[in-house]
């Protein structure tokens, strides 16, 4: 028989296994793909060059249920894949567990068909295999191992469309769709007649890439957002859980730094643009060096402020020593970068403030666009007192020395009078963080 055509489809299969793991190998998700598909293709490759020859030359060995061994993982890492995604989702669209039982269930008639395949090996290969080499009538042991396998992929197909009503990351949704279209293309390679098998099959192949291409798409367009903004374990994050699922709603205690420069509308103002573009771009590589040493999370660039969140969407128990740390970096490398760019007549400086509180973070906005929100307090409170800081000074609210608990004692904090900001009823104290 000429293997040419399963050996191509094979071939197929374990470069996308490749691929996948290539290209997102840190994702769960994507890693249990690569498995399934690296399933396929020795699946494929064992059936053609091994098991077939033998059932055609009546030499099928007594062991010869292990060639139903990769089959069983096929289903297995398919449907443990459909889980891994059902991870990713937010427990508030999660209200049951049926589909995680159903491919739990799924998973187990997989195994079953594994089982009767080492127990009943010749009459898998005499009355499933050979039907799919000949294209006759199937006998009663057909039924035996086609049933299984036929349960199994409907529970799986059912579960994974239940998983898109429950609204998961639209990159793996695309994935979802390809898949559960799919599925039936290369299930039905298992069973059809050796001629038209490896067509079916590498049509599911296909229809599976596109998902994953659009899958990839998403993930490029993230990146651009996730290298800019987000620090790089919180973009590790999002790689694992996805966008939804890491940058959910919530409500946590965290700090905010807030950063601008002294002087710089008059120095824009009388500074050629390709100067003042110069500047900030200096500017801004040094604050968002700063940011990601700490793993702090870029919300803001406007004009030459910046605000950034320490402690979400990835929550860090020490954020207010985190923050300080920050705020020293930011004075440091700022004072430098001013002072090369200040002249006589145009001085520029850099100011920042610290605040810590209970803050609502999330995505809001449309499809087309989405934005990392950050409402409360201390978001307001930061920026005041980065308003009132001058060249050089850090000044840091009381509830972040509160947070620095008996580490407050290693900083030279000077206390620093009632300031009267716009926004507060009460005058906020604040206290001066001096220079190492």
């Amino acid at each position: 028989m000429d293997t040419t055509a399963q050996t191509i489809v094979a071939l197929v299969a374990l470069g996308m296994a490749l691929a996948f793991i290539v290209a997102d190998r840190h994702s769960p998700t994507s890693r249990m793909l690569s498995l399934f598909l690296t399933a396929v293709g020795i699946t494929i490759v064992m059936s053609a060059k091994i098991e077939y020859p033998l059932i055609q030359a009546k030499a099928y060995p007594w062991w010869g249920g292990i060639f139903a061994v990769p089959e069983v993982l096929d289903f297995v890492f398919a449907f443990e894949w459909v889980l891994r995604v059902r991870r990713t989702i937010p427990a508030r669209n999660l209200t049951t567990h049926f589909a995680d039982n159903l491919l739990r269930v799924a998973q187990a008639l997989a195994v079953l068909y594994g089982v009767l395949a080492l127990c009943f090996p010749y009459v898998r290969a005499e009355q499933f295999v050979s039907a799919a080499l000949s294209g006759s009538s199937p006998g009663p042991g057909f039924f035996l191992f086609a049933v299984p396998l036929a349960v199994s992929l409907l529970l799986g197909i059912f579960a994974g469309l239940l998983t898109l009503r429950r609204r998961p990351d639209i990159a793996e949704r695309m994935r979802l769709v390809a898949f559960a279209a799919a599925a039936p293309f290369m299930a039905s390679g298992m069973v059809a007649p050796v001629e038209i098998a490896p067509v079916l099959t590498v049509v599911g192949l296909l229809i599976f890439l596109v998902g994953a291409i659009e899958f990839h798409v998403i993930q490029g367009q993230r990146a651009q957002f996730l290298s800019r903004f987000l620090a790089p374990q919180v973009a590790e994050l999002v790689r694992e859980q996805g966008l939804k699922s890491a940058t959910r709603e919530q409500t946590l205690e965290l700090s905010v730094v807030c950063c601008d420069l002294r002087g710089f509308t008059a120095f824009s103002a009388a500074t050629e643009s390709k100067k003042v573009i110069g500047i900030l771009r200096e500017y801004y590589d040094a604050v968002g060096a700063a940011a990601q040493d700490v793993g702090g999370t870029i919300k803001d660039q406007a004009g030459d402020g910046v605000l950034i969140l320490v402690g979400a969407p990835l929550p860090y128990p020490d954020h207010a020593q985190r923050a300080l740390r920050l705020a020293r970096q930011i004075r440091e490398r700022g004072m430098e970068i001013t002072a090369r760019w200040s002249d006589q007549d145009l001085r520029l400086g850099v100011g920042v403030g610290v605040a810590s509180g209970f803050v609502t973070v999330g995505v809001i906005g449309a499809e087309s666009r989405l934005e990392y929100t950050a409402v409360g307090p201390a978001v307001n409170l930061a920026s005041r007192l980065c308003s009132e800081a001058a060249h050089g000074e850090i000044l840091i609210d009381a509830r972040t020395i509160e947070l620095l608990g008996e580490e407050s004692k290693r900083h030279r904090l000077i206390p620093g009078e009632a300031l009267k900001l716009k926004g507060f009823q009460h005058p906020v104290q604040s206290y001066a963080l001096a220079a190492a």
